[in-house]
């Protein structure tokens, strides 16, 4: 019987030496094309933030001799002071918190309750159709339906800023809605009849079991939310008929008739108004990268 050659065995899964040096090299090699593109990007934005910042430090004097890109000497909070007191601040910051908090409390409970629904009723042609006509919503902008807004507004007594609150949370439930659903489809169905089992009613499965592990898409939607309702500059200037109940992004609009050659107290108005945006972003975006994330790696 002839002996059969013996084969040295084969390392399953590993690649050469010189196959894995190659693979690190690529990795290493930096993307020229890609990181042009994302400096210019990033230039795009870092610039008009530098003059904002270097603008709103500067004096009356220094702000009107054309020297945008100049670093103020010395720095001055001149503009600050003007700007607080022209736009009546603590109002207008006062208005906009109340209109941001009310979107962000209302787009959350709404969009989960729809959501849940959504998905534990997905086999029924209602709720697909229900879901199909939300996310119509995000292809309609809110400038093609203004005039009927503002006058549907007007005619219910709804031009104040309860009625952005409940405009600005319809306009972001679409979006909303489809992180949610996407979210809750990862999660095991098996939870839900197990909590039936044990004789938990609808309500007390989706409060006691459901919306906790919604939490990180909470957190995402939330986000979302007051990053548009604190910016929002149209739809507050359009419904809120009454000038001393404006929110704050509206309230900048006086420095672009009466005072536009106030530059130092402009911006530092601009400065003021989006400042609670980005310190919000900043230390926020982790949940955003990460809600996002989990929605789409998970749907």
């Amino acid at each position: 019987m002839t002996a059969l050659p013996v084969v040295p065995p084969v390392a399953v899964g590993k690649k050469p030496r010189s196959s894995r040096r190659a693979d690190r090299a690529t990795l290493q090699r930096p993307n020229w094309p890609v990181t042009i593109i994302l400096a210019i990007c990033t230039l795009t934005v870092l610039i008009p933030l530098y003059v904002t910042v270097s603008m709103a430090f500067k004096s009356t004097s220094q702000a009107v001799d054309g020297k945008a890109f100049s670093l103020p000497h010395p720095f001055s909070v001149e503009g600050f002071k003007q700007a607080w007191t022209m736009t009546n601040t603590p109002v207008g910051l006062g208005i906009s918190a109340v209109i941001t908090a009310g979107v962000v409390l209302l787009t959350i409970f709404l969009a989960a309750f729809a959501s849940y629904a959504i998905v534990s009723n997905w086999d029924r042609r209602f709720f697909r159709y229900t879901f199909f006509y939300v996310l119509a919503a995000m292809f309609i902008p809110f400038p093609v339906v203004a005039l009927p807004q503002v006058r549907l507004t007007g005619l219910v007594h709804l031009d104040n800023p309860l009625g952005v609150i409940i405009l600005a949370t319809m306009f972001q439930l679409a979006f909303s809605v489809l992180l949610f659903t996407t979210f809750l489809r990862s999660i095991p169905h098996e939870l839900e009849e197990s909590a039936h089992i044990d004789g938990a009613t609808t309500w007390q499965t989706f409060w006691q079991l459901i919306f906790p592990l919604l939490a990180p898409m909470s957190a995402t939607v939330g986000i979302f939310a007051f990053l548009y309702a604190w910016n929002d500059f149209m739809m507050p200037s359009l419904i809120i008929s009454n000038a001393d109940h404006q929110s704050l992004p509206v309230r900048q609009n006086i420095f672009q008739t009466q005072f536009a050659n106030n530059y130092n107290v402009s911006f530092a108005s601009y400065l003021m108004a989006m400042a609670p945006a980005v310190i919000v972003y900043i230390f926020t975006q982790r949940w955003v990268m990460s809600g996002v994330t989990q929605g789409a790696v998970k749907g």
